[in-house]
């Protein structure tokens, strides 16, 4: 077991005797730079101990080179030098700080492991605006979280996981309309809580699912006698029909149309599966609860509702460009349907309830195995990621730029209007002015009479992208699957056609195939 009782008596006060950024560096370490890459804890300790005591800016950078252990790093570093500033400390007690120190480090190292959906480090959102341009019909926004103490790291490519809450006024129409006490206790998969609570965070209730419009079929009571009624045989213009096992009425006769009676409404929603799908695009618990005037115990209720689920979203920061913290490039989902507001669970809650009011919410990583930058910094990488799809190049690049490869970057990127929509604007620029973005391609939809997409442009530019696939480059994509990722990969398909010679069957197999599974140069992040 680790001893922190050594941190506890002399940790207090070291912050004041370590030299501010102010004052002249007295360790022997090179640059700020080459701190980035420490990745040996044991090595970064050593250099502590045997050289003068490093200032603020190396330690910083230090820490950050830990990874994992980078928020135990400075309790380690912050007890050696304590250690060492104390008169009389024998050999015996520095060995003795130094195993406490690797304790320390390996503790660290399992706390950011620790961390999950079901355990989610809970922090706060430091900075959180609107990247659009005045006149966007869009809302999309930068949101930083601090990873404080988590220990928590990240490469570019993984995933942040967002635990959300249920809109608070959705939760109160739902009581209201159920008559429910919010301060009663109920028991959920989370333990013991308030109804309310259970509500806001334990479940999904925002949008209706299809297991509770099947429960209505239970619910809802027809509001008089039900009569059935069947053709058995029709004669029309010279045309005679009658009843058989294989047609219960004529082709040519539509269907009937349900009646007001509820009962034969929830009976037409639920004969059809696609109907069910069709009622439940803009519908929520209160549409449905308010449409059939139906009753349920909080018990009943939440048997039938999904659990809350963590969102996932493509990491748009370097955590060695912004060590302590992760970010995101977050589009709101915002509409209205019978005049009451609705959006995505997550993106309003990120951008209405926590904002930066300082409120805690909950946080985990997802990492990749396969969306990741190629190991030989010298490769070339081709990126596309229209709207907020460029959320993981931003990462990318920002990596690119820590690293200081010869490989060349070009960025693929689009959205509506260059006015509104050029997120990251001067980042962009100041990568093109100082030769990290090789190449940036826009596609901006509609800033002119035909729509321009990213696929288009990778067309117009076929010829070099083949000559980069020679060449060895990666291809990377990022952003909606139904659509534009089809459409680019139909044009990758092209460009091994018009520019390698073959033909389609030897292009849809180099691309699926030869790029993506055997070569694994052709990685999508895609939903």
């Amino acid at each position: 077991m680790v001893s922190m009782n050594m941190c506890d008596e002399y940790g207090a006060n070291v912050r004041n005797r370590i030299p501010s950024p102010a004052k002249p560096c007295q360790c022997s370490w090179g640059g700020i730079d080459d701190m980035a890459s420490v990745k040996d804890g044991k090595r970064v300790l050593s250099a502590v101990w045997k050289e003068s005591i490093p200032c603020t800016k190396h330690l910083n950078a230090m820490g950050h080179g830990l990874g994992n252990a980078s928020s135990l790093f400075f309790s380690s570093v912050e007890l050696f030098l304590d250690v060492k500033a104390i008169e009389g400390y024998t050999n015996d007690d520095i060995a003795h700080s130094s195993g406490e120190i690797n304790g320390l480090m390996a503790l660290g190292e399992r706390m950011a492991e620790n961390w999950s959906s079901k355990n989610p480090y809970m922090t706060q959102v430091t900075e959180n605006y609107i990247l659009n341009g005045e006149g966007s019909r869009k809302e999309t926004r930068h949101v930083v979280f601090d990873l404080g103490d988590s220990g928590l790291d990240y490469k570019v490519g993984d995933a942040l996981g967002v635990l959300a809450e249920n809109p608070p006024h959705i939760v109160d129409e739902i009581i209201e309309i159920q008559q429910w006490d919010a301060d009663m206790t109920v028991t959920t998969h989370n333990g013991d809580r308030s109804l309310y609570e259970a509500l806001k965070k334990d479940f999904e209730v925002h949008m209706a699912n299809k297991k509770f419009v099947h429960s209505l079929a239970e619910k809802v009571v027809s509001t008089g006698m039900k009569i059935s009624m069947n053709i058995v045989s029709r004669s029309r213009n010279g045309e005679n029909w009658e009843t058989s096992e294989d047609a219960a009425g004529p082709l040519t006769l539509k269907p009937s149309m349900p009646s007001d009676d509820p009962s034969a409404q929830v009976e037409a929603i639920l004969a059809d599966a696609k109907a069910i799908e069709d009622y439940l695009w803009t519908r929520d618990y209160v549409d449905i609860m308010r449409e059939f005037d139906v009753k349920y115990t909080p018990e009943e209720f939440m048997e039938l509702v999904d659990r809350l689920k963590p969102r996932l979203y493509s990491i748009a920061s370097s955590h060695d460009a912004h060590p302590g913290f992760v970010e995101l490039t977050v589009g709101i989902v915002r509409f209205e349907y019978n005049n009451r507001p609705r959006g995505g669970l997550c993106t309003l809650f990120m951008a209405d309830e926590i904002d930066t009011t300082g409120n805690p919410i909950g946080v985990f990583m997802s990492p990749t195995r396969s969306f990741i930058l190629p190991d030989d910094k010298d490769i070339d990488i081709i990126m596309v990621g229209p709207g907020t799809g460029i959320a993981p190049f931003r990462a990318f690049m920002e990596q690119r730029v820590v690293d200081g490869g010869a490989g060349k970057n070009w960025l693929f990127f689009g959205d509506q209007s260059e006015k509104t929509e050029y997120y990251y604007k001067d980042q962009i620029e100041s990568w093109i002015d100082e030769g990290h973005l090789y190449r940036f391609t826009t596609a901006w939809s509609r800033d002119q009479e035909e729509k321009i997409y990213v696929q288009h442009r990778l067309k117009e530019h076929g010829a070099e992208i083949w000559e980069w696939f020679e060449r060895g480059a990666y291809f990377y994509i990022c952003g909606d699957k139904t659509y534009m990722a089809k459409d680019v990969h139909r044009a990758l398909i092209s460009i091994a056609m018009d520019h390698g010679g073959m033909s389609e069957a030897d292009a849809t197999h180099f691309i699926e195939k030869t790029m993506m599974k055997e070569e694994k140069r052709y990685l999508r992040d895609v939903y």
